[in-house]
């Protein structure tokens, strides 16, 4: 095989080959349905994009490409088995920040290479080189700051002081005027340490004043940057498939960005600057009032006698791994002649889509997972609308307090339903740090105790009504 047929013909098909598995990844893994086939395509591209990759002689050198896949094999294999899915977001910052290092290492030692080695870097060059390199250090240290506050590693409140937002402007600003230099005079070598210790502190300073609360929105407006700066690289490289993959993935994180903002009814300009997930403080009043509360056997009868039952799972239910008994409550329920669904919040979770994978982790049928928007007009019709681990995502504050943090943020309106039952350990505020006054309605029962362990009880008291 020729090199002119390689670069002309072959890699041109398999990388179109790939960019078309990556474009049906993401389409098809909108839907809980069609998601396990996105995954497979996706990997198919993936695959694809390697082998051409491999095949470009004058860029690989096959003795460190087969170390570097044998410790990425020895790490990723442990990593994906031994990783709850509780903890996915976090693993998901943390490839977020390995994946930006990789390219802003690149990108700096194509500097070096360009400075050193070859003719003069071309200001086109320079300018993608900068945007890669800016882009990825700058991410790798957000990533890794995500990853502490998601794992609570650090502190999940934000970090704020006078004059932070210029002060972060600053940096940025510091960042940017060293990385113009550089694109207008290349040979300044000793600027390109300055530019790179200014993008990594930036990455630092954009995360901290961000509370554990908009975490899934950061994380996904990381995912974005780091396709950016892929996309860049590929300018860099003369690598079309990473310009098309890079491009993918920076809109596709920045697009789920922006749904996330709107189901939460924020601006980005809110998340990243409004500090927001400070714990608020209540009062002692409404820490006194009171709460209805029953057993497991009261809540499995209450349940027997519904016909039309909406579980609302949450981070809680993720946290305890109570979906496989959630099932097995659905399944008696079923037999019963009881009609079981489960609304999913678009941001339930640490990040969209949390709820349906761990549902259809443990065989929940597809067409009984529906969407909030769907679910709610038919919540009044609901005789009981049990939730499990779910907090700001069903607080009706949102709804009726102008003055919430959350207000205006689209809710589960599981507080129309006949009767309302929140499995709960304690009284404590949910991310956003705020009372939920669903928890002291007329309506409202509270069953405390951990998810799986109360789901267990109401389902051996339903083995045994069934058997009476």
């Amino acid at each position: 095989m020729t090199g002119d047929t390689l670069n002309n013909f072959i890699l041109p098909i398999l990388y179109m080959l790939a960019a078309a598995g990556f474009i049906l990844a993401i389409k098809w893994m909108n839907s809980p349905a069609t998601a396990r086939r996105g995954v497979v395509v996706g990997e198919i591209g993936m695959l694809l994009a390697v082998v051409g990759t491999l095949l470009r002689f004058d860029v690989v050198n096959y003795q460190w490409i087969l170390v570097a896949f044998v410790l990425g094999t020895a790490i990723g294999i442990p990593v994906a088995y031994m990783m709850p899915m509780t903890a996915v977001p976090q693993r998901t910052a943390f490839s977020h920040a390995c994946g930006a290092l990789a390219s802003a290492l690149i990108g700096t030692a194509e500097y070096y290479k360009g400075i050193n080695q070859g003719p003069r870097v071309t200001t086109v060059e320079m300018t993608a080189l900068i945007i890669e390199t800016l882009l990825g250090f700058l991410t790798f240290t957000a990533s890794l700051m995500a990853f502490g506050k998601l794992q609570e590693v650090l502190p999940q409140r934000p970090i704020t002081y006078r004059g932070q937002n210029f002060v972060n402007l600053g940096v940025f600003a510091a960042a940017a005027g060293s990385g113009l230099a550089l694109i207008v005079a290349p040979e300044q070598t000793y600027l390109f340490p300055i530019f790179t210790a200014l993008a990594l502190l930036f990455g630092i300073l954009l995360i901290i004043p961000i509370g554990g609360a908009d975490m899934p929105t950061v994380i996904a407006l990381l995912n974005s940057y780091a396709g950016l700066s892929a996309s860049a690289m590929g300018f860099v490289l003369d690598n079309k498939m990473l310009i098309v993959a890079g491009a993918l993935d920076g809109s596709s994180g920045f697009i789920l960005a922006v749904i996330m903002c709107r189901a939460m009814n924020r601006s980005f300009s809110n998340v990243l600057f409004g500090a927001f997930g400070q714990l608020q403080t209540t009062t002692a009043a409404a820490g006194e009032r009171p709460v209805r509360s029953a057993s497991p056997e009261e809540a499995a009868q209450i349940l027997e006698a519904a016909r039309n039952v909406v579980v609302i799972p949450g981070y809680g239910m993720a946290v305890a791994q109570a979906q496989h008994k959630l099932r097995e409550m659905a399944d008696l329920l079923s037999k019963r002649g009881v009609n079981v669904e489960f609304a999913i919040h678009p941001v339930a979770g640490r990040m969209p889509g949390h709820m349906n994978v761990l549902l259809a982790e443990a065989d929940v049928a597809y067409d009984k997972l529906r969407e909030m928007d769907d679910i709610n007009p038919e919540m009044p019709m609901a005789d009981v609308a049990l939730i499990i681990g779910a907090n700001d995502v069903v607080n009706p504050g949102a709804e009726t307090d102008p003055k919430s943090p959350i207000a205006g943020m689209p809710i589960i309106q599981a507080y129309k339903a006949r009767t309302v039952m929140v499995i709960k350990r304690s009284m404590n505020p949910g991310f956003a740090g705020i009372d939920n006054e669903l928890y002291y309605m007329p309506n409202t029962i509270m069953l405390f105790g951990d998810a799986k362990a109360f789901v267990s009880s109401i389902v051996k008291e339903l083995g045994a009504l069934a058997r009476a």
